[in-house]
């Protein structure tokens, strides 16, 4: 009995599509029609195959199609939604833990890679990069037209400050400083590497944080902000 409705089921449902969208059909290939079929067919079995293991239990049956509806609705719900969703999820997170660095990774079909950060709660947008193999964390700087490290931060990357020349002028908040000029063998953040950045290294005790300017910026593909993030794109 189950089969003689299995074929019932897929005859009248095969049938009932062909009457109002025969085009649909005709531009099928035969591997794509038995596919079709065959889908059909084990969706049907399934289905007829629960309904007998629910004999008798109607209610129960009722319950639990009741129960994989709501599943299926909260998952669209939130494919739907999944931007503002990942918005809350940054959000508690920088309440939980406010000094970890939020960061996520893209990687279209294209090849092509992002990178997205949320903005710190104290307003500076914050880059773990990762500069020959230690990793860092970074302010983005728009308005600094090279990267500047932290000499303990350069340090801490592979550089001998000791031998450093501390004569190129910078300006912070809290005036003028010197700074040395070096060149980095490369900079990464998450899957965008740029390779050979220049970049100053500061005096000792004259930087509060290390910041990533635009002899990076300006080598990404592009970076955008958008409210509460910032995308690097490279």
């Amino acid at each position: 009995m189950k089969w003689l409705l299995l074929l019932a089921v897929l005859g009248g449902g095969i049938a009932l599509a062909h009457r109002y969208d025969a085009s649909a059909f005709a531009m099928l290939e035969d591997s794509e029609v038995m596919a079709v079929v065959v889908a059909c067919a084990f969706l049907a079995f399934v289905g007829l195959s629960a309904l007998s293991a629910y004999q008798g239990r109607l209610g129960k049956a009722l319950l639990d199609l009741l129960a994989w509806v709501a599943v299926g609705f909260a998952l669209v719900l939130g494919y739907s939604f999944r931007d503002d969703l990942t918005h809350l999820v940054y959000r508690v997170a920088n309440k939980i833990a406010p000094g970890r660095v939020m960061m996520s990774e893209e990687r279209t079909e294209t090849g092509d890679r992002s990178v997205r950060i949320r903005r710190r709660g104290d307003g500076h947008f914050i880059a773990r990069t990762d500069i020959g193999g230690v990793g860092l964390n970074m302010m983005v700087d728009t308005g600094a037209t090279t990267v500047v490290l932290r000499a303990a931060d350069a340090k801490a990357a592979g550089i001998d400050t000791r031998r450093l020349t501390y004569s190129v002028a910078v300006r912070t908040a809290n005036g003028t400083a010197y700074a040395a000029s070096v060149r980095l063998p490369a900079i990464a953040i998450g899957p965008i590497v740029v390779q050979q950045v220049d970049a100053l290294v500061a005096q000792p005790g004259t930087l509060s944080e290390s910041l990533l300017g635009m002899s990076f910026l300006r080598r990404l593909r592009s970076y955008e902000f958008s409210g509460d993030f910032l995308t690097f794109r490279g």
